[in-house]
């Protein structure tokens, strides 16, 4: 009786112990992992009937909830900024175009960046892997000063894919160091969050933010890749006209734009597959989406959308995205809640159960009840910048001076939800809706900043990059 009750007792201690062990894994803040890819437009991807096979994308897309009303800024640097602070760009001057290699400007340090939120969560280690383009004159504009802890990665776009160079100077770091790692900058990228990832699993919850800077130009491949899209090495390589990039072209754009996208994708798949083999995807939000949408005569799709990259028709705003999260809502469905890169950062935080407020008010919200299916949707206006505003049904576009790249000759009014491809103007069929989003329009529009990024070209004539983008002021 005295060893039936003994056993009885290990085995209760035991399941007991798988029994905390169990609850301990579920209430474990999850690892968070952001993969921003550059330039990639809504028909880039296999799932959204693209030509460029996308296999780990689209099996991301049916384990995860595809965000298929996902909206950024037109261009990369003001998404970036968004997605980091919760806020619209143009609160800090940062929504007309990117910050070039020539510019001082840099997001304002008034500005709470999401790892400085997520550090006071025990969130030890929170890196950032690739492109930051967020300022680079000044230490207080660096990464590792807005609440990262490890910086691997190049500060401004546009970089050459095989010598790291912009502007004819290597701008490739391992934190505040200048690195001389050899390789192709997807490949690199993807080889640290593996370490990253391996290393960083065994302590507290971990946040890469991995911003790659494929497919962006230039367009350059490697030839493994290029030869499954039928490179041929006796042929001539597409002309670049004299711009920095000039190893790694194809025959044609087409065939180097798809090898890039083709080993973007393979190295996003290495990324999933270190999640599994280490048994902690379950409890790991990977968020994957496009800064903007593909551009312009660089090779990509916008699929069914119209426009592309510095525009604000759907294919410059609204980008591929999917999210991830086993241990708290299925995958495998399709949400067309209106959402965005604004909202990034409150849905993080609350997913990390961050009980801070940050000191300024958000323009994002928290669409987790919705991915929880706790909700069908949140009614809300996005702001899209220069006089562009979308909801669940409706999209006005105002024809003002700064939207050169829309080529309006009115305001226009899209009903969104059935109109994907912004083609039937209804602005005359439903007056009192488009006077009524004008109206909501009108405070997004009165928006200004103490400081603004100047134009691109602004300080371009003359200048001399730093020496390896050393960062020292």
């Amino acid at each position: 009786m005295k060893k039936y009750l003994a056993g009885t007792l290990i085995i209760l201690s035991v399941l007991g112990f798988s029994l905390r062990e169990s609850t301990a894994q579920s209430n474990k803040k999850p690892n968070i992992i952001i993969i921003l890819v550059d330039d990639l437009g809504w028909g880039d991807v296999g799932y959204h009937g693209g030509n460029i096979p996308t296999p780990n994308i689209d099996r991301l897309a049916k384990q995860g909830v595809e965000l298929n009303r996902f909206y950024t800024a037109a261009v990369c640097s003001p998404t970036r900024a968004g997605l980091l602070t919760g806020r619209y760009p143009d609160r800090f001057g940062l929504r007309k175009t990117v910050i070039p290699p020539w510019s001082d400007f840099g997001v304002s340090t008034d500005e709470v960046f999401l790892p400085e939120m997520l550090k006071a969560a025990g969130y030890k280690n929170r890196a950032i892997l690739g492109k930051w383009h967020l300022g680079h004159v000044s230490l207080k504009y660096h990464p590792l000063n807005r609440g990262f802890t490890h910086f691997y990665g190049h500060l401004n776009g546009a970089i050459d894919y095989f010598t790291h160079k912009r502007e004819g100077e290597l701008d490739w770091h391992n934190d505040f160091n200048s690195s001389y790692d050899v390789g192709y900058s997807t490949d690199l990228i993807a080889d640290e969050a593996i370490k990253n990832i391996r290393s960083y699993h065994k302590e507290s919850p971990f946040f890469l933010y991995i911003a790659f800077n494929a497919p962006h130009g230039p367009l350059q491949a490697k030839e493994d890749d290029l030869k499954r899209f039928g490179y041929d090495a006796t042929k001539p390589s597409f002309p670049n006209g004299g711009k920095e990039g000039d190893e790694g072209r194809g025959n044609t754009k087409q065939q180097t734009y798809a090898a890039m996208v083709s080993n973007l994708d393979a190295n996003i798949g290495r990324i999933l597959k270190t999640l599994n083999d280490l048994k902690i995807d379950q409890n790991t939000i990977v968020l994957f989406q496009s800064d903007n949408g593909y551009a312009p005569n660089e090779a990509g799709s916008s699929g069914i959308l119209r426009g592309s990259k510095f525009t604000q028709w759907e294919g410059g705003v609204r980008a591929p995205a999917i999210i991830r999260w086993p241990q708290v809502f299925k995958g495998g469905w399709k949400s067309e809640q209106v959402t965005g890169f604004v909202d990034v950062f409150p849905t993080i935080l609350a997913a990390a159960d961050v009980m801070e407020k940050p000191k300024n008010p958000l323009d994002g919200i928290n669409v987790l009840p919705v991915l929880k299916q706790k909700q069908s949707f949140i009614n809300r206006n996005l702001f899209l910048g220069d006089g562009v505003l979308v909801n669940r049904n409706w999209k006005i576009l105002e024809k003002l001076d700064q939207n050169s790249g829309m080529k309006l000759k009115s305001d226009v009014l899209f009903q969104i939800d059935r109109d994907v491809s912004e083609k039937n103007d209804v602005k005359d069929q439903y007056t009192s809706t488009y006077q009524l989003l004008k109206k909501d329009l009108a405070p997004f529009n009165a928006i200004k900043a103490t400081a603004e990024v100047a134009n691109f070209d602004v300080g371009k004539k003359g200048f001399v990059a730093p020496k390896e983008w050393k960062v020292e002021k």
